[in-house]
């Protein structure tokens, strides 16, 4: 396939296995530490980190080995890449895309690592975008630009019980600003300039919550959007989340429940979720 442009991504990106495989992009794993067991972060049991993050067990995580990376882009060009698009979660939450641009240096093909300036399915859509492109026959910078086009446009909205777990892993950016709120305000935050930042605040998980879908409407605009729930198990208020978005959103295209990466949800906690709003 000449000219064929591969794409790769990471693992913060959520991408579900069916669309990866269909749209062949390679996903580079982060990695977590609980307690002192160090491995990819898709090879932990979602339920026991779950009960570690309550339990106060000591979590960090850390971006792949750049080993990885040179791995995936040579696996690129043996397959008959002509070129990589590499894209990466923001490199002010995360030292990832310092790794993909070392290995990047010792390709066999052109590499070229692009900073989302975000995370979770935001990343995914754009990684989703880009692949399409490189599917049609597009060059590296129609490639890059599809992905580029989907970062500028889509919006993360993130709830959280608790602060705690942000303020825990050094992950909390400008919305440290609302520490020491009651514990029956629950803070909507949202990805901004590359950070985690603070969107709005509610009485109760249940305002909150559809404090949320207010927003996810109000980011759609009436255009075509793509929608994702994120969350570490879906349960019924995933699913009724759903239904609103259905509801109050008419012009969706894809809607789906995800699972996040155990990475964000180490940081964020595990009663978060995020609704992603990604019109294009």
């Amino acid at each position: 396939m000449p000219n064929h442009v591969a794409v790769v991504t990471d693992s913060t990106a959520a991408i579900p296995e069916q669309l990866r495989r269909q749209w062949d992009i390679t996903v580079i794993q982060l990695q977590l530490q609980v307690g002192d067991q160090i491995d990819e972060e898709n090879r932990f049991d979602r339920g026991e980190l779950v009960e570690a993050l309550k339990s106060g067990q000591r979590i960090s995580t850390n971006p792949p080995d750049p080993g990885a990376f040179f791995w995936a882009y040579q696996d690129a060009a043996s397959a008959g890449a002509s070129a990589v698009v590499s894209l990466h979660i923001s490199q002010r939450m995360s030292a990832t895309l310092q790794a993909a641009h070392e290995a990047a240096q010792q390709a066999q093909v052109p590499v070229y690592p692009v900073d989302s300036g975000t995370t979770g399915m935001s990343l995914g859509f754009a990684a989703l975008s880009a692949a399409r492109a490189a599917a049609a026959g597009g060059r590296v910078e129609r490639v890059i630009e599809a992905a580029q086009r989907r970062f500028s446009t889509s919006s993360e909205l993130l709830y959280v019980d608790t602060l705690e777990y942000l303020r825990r892993g050094g992950r909390i950016g400008g919305a440290a600003a609302l520490l020491g709120t009651a514990l029956s305000i629950k803070p909507l935050l949202t990805v901004r300039h590359g950070e985690v930042a603070p969107l709005a605040r509610a009485a109760g998980s249940r305002r909150a919550l559809a404090k949320l879908v207010d927003l996810a409407a109000e980011r759609a605009g009436g255009f075509p959007t793509d929608l994702a729930v994120s969350c570490f198990r879906p349960t019924d208020r995933e699913l009724m989340l759903v239904q609103q978005l259905r509801q109050r959103i008419p012009n969706v295209k894809e809607l789906s429940i995800v699972e996040a990466s155990t990475v964000i949800g180490a940081h964020v906690g595990p009663g978060a979720l995020s609704i992603t709003v990604s019109p294009g």
